[in-house]
């Protein structure tokens, strides 16, 4: 009996002893940049920076199309059909946003991306004979994953993901910090965000939707509107802004639409969306920029699982907020 009252009397010690070798959760930040930058803070015991720059390395070997190894690659060049899981995800994604837009958006755009100088070449003299040649093989109906194989119906069709590029990733790298049970985190892939949880100071993520003044370089940081974050949320934006180049006086932004086979010269500036995940924030942004306003208003309306917060101009070229009902909650004064 002594020595069982002995043994109880030891048991808070070892208690003690064990919780108090456990790291205390504070914190960190995984930042770095490949094809564009990434920020990541994450409340955890310790840094995991190895296994974050493993899974941005596998998003890169699946889906960049600027790897001349990569799955894509092979896909495009016809010389490996075979994908992985990331790939197939990626492509499942596009698919079911291709197919809710009617085609809006597609992932089989990259040959008129490439037309367009957003691509591999910079842009040349740009015919309609030329962009009628290749819509004739643009078509997210004319390609299918069958097991592990990509078929597509003329090997001339090629792919790009990059419109849910860095939506998609912000959602695999969420799902790499809860699979160590973190529930505190904030991912930043090039201005696209999957929050969840609350910030350093307890409160919900606030981030800043920049306004649309024509910036290549990513310097402006010029806020139009801050909105907070309280629940678990994908956000991205699509603008006219960043990538774009003037030719002959006229202005050629990167967003592609598929049914005219020309850059899209919508009303739209900036389409900002919430999403549950970072994949459908990214397509559905770049989406509403071909769509303009009003078709995207139409379409929101039966997706209520989307907010919007688009920026126009005037005739006297003033920014001008328009948003949905739903995202007004969102917004911090």
């Amino acid at each position: 009996m002594k020595k069982i009252i002995a043994l109880l009397a030891l048991l808070p010690l070892a208690v003690f002893l064990l919780t108090g070798c456990e790291k205390p959760e504070t914190y960190q930040i995984t930042e770095g940049s490949t094809h564009t930058y990434y920020r990541i803070k994450y409340l955890y015991k310790e840094p995991l920076d190895d296994e974050i720059n493993a899974m941005i390395k596998a998003y890169h070997h699946a889906i960049n199309p600027f790897d001349s190894t990569s799955i894509i690659s092979a896909v495009n060049n016809n010389t490996n059909m075979q994908v992985d899981t990331l790939f197939t995800r990626a492509f499942n994604s596009c698919t079911k946003i291709s197919e809710a837009t009617d085609g809006i958006f597609d992932v089989t755009c990259a040959p008129l991306i490439n037309l367009w100088g957003f691509g591999f070449k910079n842009m040349g003299a740009v015919t309609q004979a030329e962009i009628d040649s290749l819509k004739g093989f643009v078509g997210y109906d004319k390609v299918k994953i069958q097991g592990d194989q990509v078929v597509k119906e003329d090997p001339r069709i090629l792919l790009n993901f990059s419109a849910i590029g860095d939506g998609y990733l912000c959602d695999l790298i969420a799902e790499l910090l809860e699979r160590h049970g973190i529930k505190n985190y904030l991912v930043d892939i090039g201005g696209e965000v999957m929050a969840c949880g609350k910030n350093p100071k307890g409160n919900p993520w606030t981030i800043g939707i920049n306004k649309p003044v024509d910036d290549t370089l990513g310097v402006n940081q010029e806020i139009q509107q801050i909105i907070q974050l309280p629940q678990k949320m994908g956000v991205a934006t699509s603008g006219n802004y960043r990538n774009f180049y003037i030719k002959d006086g006229k202005k050629y932004a990167h967003t592609i639409n598929p049914k005219t086979g020309y850059p899209a010269d919508g009303d739209i500036l900036s389409a900002t969306v919430i999403a549950p995940n970072g994949t459908n924030a990214d397509g559905f942004a770049t989406a509403f920029m071909a769509m303009g306003r009003e078709k995207a208003k139409k379409f929101i309306t039966a997706h209520p699982e989307l907010e919007y917060y688009f920026i126009y101009a005037d005739d006297k070229g003033n920014f001008i907020s328009e948003y949905s009902e739903g995202m007004k909650k969102y917004f911090k004064d």
